[in-house]
């Protein structure tokens, strides 16, 4: 039988500000976890607790009521409100924890190994552009003003259909007009229903592994080359052949690679040395996946910016047999929170493609696929791809230009004008990632090339992004860089010569 409380239900002062009926929910839930009022006690009646407190009746009901919701309080018309027997908290706690978080130790969860080489990837937080960090466009010269106006228009006349979602494939109107943009600016041969809309080319590149990857299978990527594309790939258990990149681009898998059912490569731009696939090289790589029964994943990520003469047109269109799969990103090209971007899938694998993004992502954003065609269609993407062609090969001239000037024989920039940074060889003896890490304590970012090698490089080497930051900050950067290789330099020899 409950027993009846035999005390004056006494709560703390209320808080000035808090509404009355949030106030006394939080201080009966706080006295009955805190034992101050026990399971079973029974609370005074309404009306009482209204003309103790100065509330309205309904106040006090709406508390009840919401207390007895979430299982502190039972109770019906006759027979009060009663504190429950069994509190709801008391059901979440984990044995040996509590009411302050101090749980007993115990087994902890197991971890998987893809979770657990993810530890660099930890810390890629959107920060203030600063000289010189790579793979970002210049935000503050997007058209935002613009982008604002092209989404209210599309918000205006948002319909149902807009409301409801899309194909797992993608928005259709955008999918034309990424096809057709391909077809005249990268020279990609394909039809609207092979292009599906992602998130970018992080998903693009955990697709392709899924659609060919079995635990065990070979895989060639570049070496160096994009460390994203290995953790997806290893992810899936695949085994990772790393292929050496020269002045043409990555070398042809040799013989001993055997069975590979993937290549992975960037040869319109090579990440992170920058180089051009050659045309020789792009037949030899086509002709070998077609006589070993390989898939190749084309990554053209900023296929956009190169700064003399017409883009190189992509290594899908010289397909002939369906073996290249083609993805870019507009996140590099407009903003990186856009998170839009593309995959050319060839005909007979598309099925295939729309039934995993079926069942993983189900499709992008609806509405920003639909801004961005807007935003394509109406002209304003070829405008901003023009104008910030411009820029950016202003920028690199001027880093070419202060680069020669101050760190001539201690630092060499790569000739390859294109992409949003450039790779730069160190003299001979200094080490990137001590070049790095001093050059970190003076405000400048630099990434050492040997970061995304899987096999030692013969020289070593700094990416130095330059779209991002203006004139100004590119030579403050060159600056405090050159201090810094010579400083690193003076350390170099002074070590030298004391062993000898």
């Amino acid at each position: 039988m409950k027993r009846a409380a035999s005390f004056e239900l006494v709560l703390p002062e209320r808080d000035s500000g808090l509404p009355a009926g949030r106030w006394l929910y939080e201080a009966l839930r706080r006295k009955i976890l805190d034992g101050g009022l026990r399971p079973g006690a029974r609370l005074p009646a309404t009306r009482d607790l209204a003309r103790q407190y100065g509330l309205a009746r309904g106040t006090i009901v709406n508390a009840f009521e919401q207390l007895k919701s979430e299982g502190y309080l039972e109770g019906s018309v006759g027979s009060g409100t009663h504190v429950n027997s069994i509190l709801p908290d008391e059901l979440l706690q984990i044995p040996g924890e509590d009411r302050q978080g101090s749980a007993a130790p115990g087994r902890p969860p197991h971890v998987s190994n893809y979770a657990k080489h993810l530890e660099r990837f930890l810390n890629l937080e959107a920060r203030p552009s600063r000289a010189f960090r790579p793979n970002l466009p210049a935000l503050n010269l997007f058209p935002a003003t613009l982008w604002t106006q092209v989404t209210a228009r599309r918000l205006r006349r948002a319909s149902t259909h807009l409301l409801l979602g899309c194909a797992s494939m993608g928005y259709a109107p955008l999918r034309e007009a990424v096809t057709a943009y391909l077809a005249t600016s990268r020279g990609v041969k394909c039809a609207p229903e092979q292009v599906a809309i992602l998130s970018g080319v992080q998903e693009a590149i955990d697709l392709v592994a899924r659609l060919f990857v079995e635990p065990g299978d070979r895989v060639c990527i570049e070496n160096p080359g994009y460390p994203g594309a290995a953790i997806a790939l290893k992810s899936r258990g695949a085994k990772i052949s790393a292929i050496r990149v020269d002045d043409e681009g990555m070398l042809t898998p040799p013989s001993s690679v055997r069975g590979a059912r993937l290549v992975y490569l960037t040869p319109g731009h090579q990440f992170p040395l920058g180089v051009t696939m050659s045309l020789a090289r792009r037949l030899q790589m086509l002709e070998w996946a077609r006589m070993s029964g390989a898939m190749i994943l084309e990554d053209d990520y900023d296929g956009e910016y190169r700064y003399h003469g017409r883009p190189v047109p992509s290594l899908q269109g010289l397909d002939r047999h369906g073996l290249v799969m083609y993805m870019g990103s507009f996140s590099k090209v407009l903003f990186p929170s856009l998170r839009l971007g593309y995959l050319v899938v060839p005909p007979h694998l598309v099925d295939h493609v729309s039934a995993i993004l079926s069942v993983t992502s189900r499709h992008a954003p609806l509405l920003e696929q639909a801004v961005l065609c807007d935003f394509i269609t109406e002209g304003h993407f070829g405008r901003h791809l023009r104008r910030m062609r411009e820029v950016y090969a202003e920028r690199l001239t001027t880093l070419l230009g202060c680069a020669r000037e101050r760190m001539a024989g201690l630092l060499e920039i790569s000739g390859v004008e294109a992409g949003l940074q450039s790779a730069a060889w160190l003299h001979t003896g200094l080490n990137g990632e001590s070049v790095a890490a001093a050059a970190a304590k003076r405000g400048v970012e630099v990434t050492p090339l040997s970061r995304y090698c899987h096999r030692p490089l013969e020289r070593e080497g700094l990416q130095l992004g330059f779209a991002a930051i203006d004139s100004k900050e590119i030579r403050r950067g060159v600056r405090d860089l050159s201090i810094t290789l010579e400083s690193e330099h003076k350390s170099l020899l002074a070590t030298t010569s004391v062993r000898s």
